[in-house]
């Protein structure tokens, strides 16, 4: 399932629009002397680490103003057709069909972009980064909320849903074998659409989800699932990236220097204002504002940034095994796969932006267009007190990775208050500190305690 949206830009001189040379055509295969162009978009509008390529990119008419400018030059109309998916893979079979010339995904499907796209004839490079987590909390593992189970250890022998392929799934077979299980034999893993397995976790038809952004926290945020692993346990960075047909880079390099420059504003706006971004992707897409805000704000769970970072690079590396395991990939030349000069040509004389930092607890007050920052859990629950609250965030204590404050697992050590994202790692912090008096409380005595 997908929806297209198409916007028409710079329209060239009804003289030329009605000339019998005026033809439409794609981005990538039109004639020199073509008065049309037409760009096709492959997005996924609810995976909100990829907005800066997608929903708020879209939203907000960057692309095409940089097209209307070029349009304007040359006497070409161009326009941008939008289409939305739900996860990678179909805008991976869109491209090598030649009918979608740019994409965003994950890192785990821009691999298989980059295999089908070699196999196909129709060979695929990744231009940019949209957002990404040097830890890999971007995928989450989650169950019902009155699950008994308490860890990953727990999924022995018990149906676990995933989107094979994915990050989510990729992050789900590394996890399972740290924790001793085989992640072929050792669960019934159920290849499922995100939006399905969602619904067989609330339905009680599999025992587990494990899925990317922004899945995980949704159903945290309503209610209907709980965290159980953090994916940036793995310690292993997760992001997602843009990728680009080689032909169509080629023939419309212009094109494509004008969708970086326009996903390199998208970016600045999002960093700028980070609630409005969220506001602006909740609109689009429907998601909860707060679940958005939790991801892409100023200390969200995703660092949005296009650049090409070494050590993004390096973990897809280590990503080609785990699909060659799952036989969804044979070798993989990554280096050849990832082409940084569109993005250096597009960026030239922009700053770079500053690496991911810790995140920091943060207040979200009913009616207000920008959040508090705070130093500790503590100060943040004591402002909270009282206060009209739409959403409260903390990272936690080991991993870093942002969460609901009221769907986190708390401990009380001394007048320290810390924050985790699973009841694993509340245990682990516990009894790691047994000396300290270290103890889980309920949300609400933390709430207390700080106030």
């Amino acid at each position: 399932m997908r929806k297209t949206r198409t916007k028409a830009l710079a329209p060239a001189a009804l003289a030329l629009l009605l000339a019998p040379v005026a033809t439409a055509c794609s981005g990538s295969a039109g004639a020199a002397d073509s008065r049309t162009v037409t760009v096709t978009v492959g997005y996924q509008s609810k995976t909100i680490n990829t907005v800066t390529a997608g929903t708020l990119l879209r939203s907000l008419g960057y692309f095409e103003e940089e097209l209307a400018a070029r349009g304007k030059k040359d006497g070409v109309t161009y326009k941008v057709d939008w289409q939305d998916y739900a996860t990678g893979a179909p805008i991976t079979a869109q491209m090598t069909a030649g009918k979608i010339d740019i994409g965003s995904m994950g890192d785990f499907p821009l691999l298989i972009n980059a295999v089908r796209g070699k196999e196909l004839k129709q060979p695929t490079h990744l231009v940019s980064v949209t957002g990404y987590n040097l830890r890999g909390g971007l995928n989450t593992v989650v169950t019902a909320p009155e699950s008994k189970l308490e860890s990953l250890a727990d999924l022995r022998d018990k149906k676990v849903s995933t989107s094979v392929g994915s990050a989510a799934d990729g992050t789900l077979v590394r996890a399972l074998r740290r924790a001793g299980i085989d992640p072929t034999g050792g669960i019934e893993k159920l290849n499922q659409q995100p939006s399905v397995g969602a619904s067989a976790l609330q339905a009680g038809s599999v025992d587990a989800l494990s899925q990317f952004v922004a899945w995980p926290g949704q159903l945290a945020y309503e209610g209907r699932a709980k965290a159980l692993y953090d994916g940036a346990e793995l310690n292993l960075p997760t992001f997602h990236g843009v990728t680009v047909r080689e032909k169509f880079a080629k023939e419309r390099a212009g094109v494509l220097d004008d969708f970086l420059r326009a996903q390199r504003r998208a970016t600045d706006h999002l960093r700028a204002e980070p609630v409005a971004a969220a506001e602006s992707v909740a609109k689009e897409t429907g998601l909860p504002a707060e679940v958005v805000y939790l991801y892409n704000g100023a200390n969200g769970i995703a660092t949005f940034d296009p650049a090409l970072r070494p050590e993004l690079i390096d973990a897809l590396k280590q990503d080609v095994p785990v699909l060659k395991d799952a036989k969804l990939v044979g070798d993989v030349d990554v280096d050849a796969f990832v082409d940084p000069e569109p993005l250096a040509r597009a960026s030239q004389g922009a700053q770079q932006y500053p690496a991911a930092v810790a995140a920091r607890p943060e207040l979200w007050l009913k009616g207000q267009a920008r959040t508090q920052s705070f130093d500790s859990p503590r100060e943040l629950l004591k402002a909270a007190h009282g206060a009209d609250v739409r959403a409260a965030y903390v990272p936690d204590a080991v991993t870093g990775t942002l969460w609901f404050a009221d769907k986190a697992v708390w401990v009380a050590e001394g007048p320290e208050l810390r924050a985790f994202v699973t009841p694993a790692g509340a245990k682990a912090y516990v009894a790691a500190h047994q000396g300290s008096g270290a103890r889980i409380v309920s949300f609400a005595e933390a709430g207390a305690l700080a106030s």
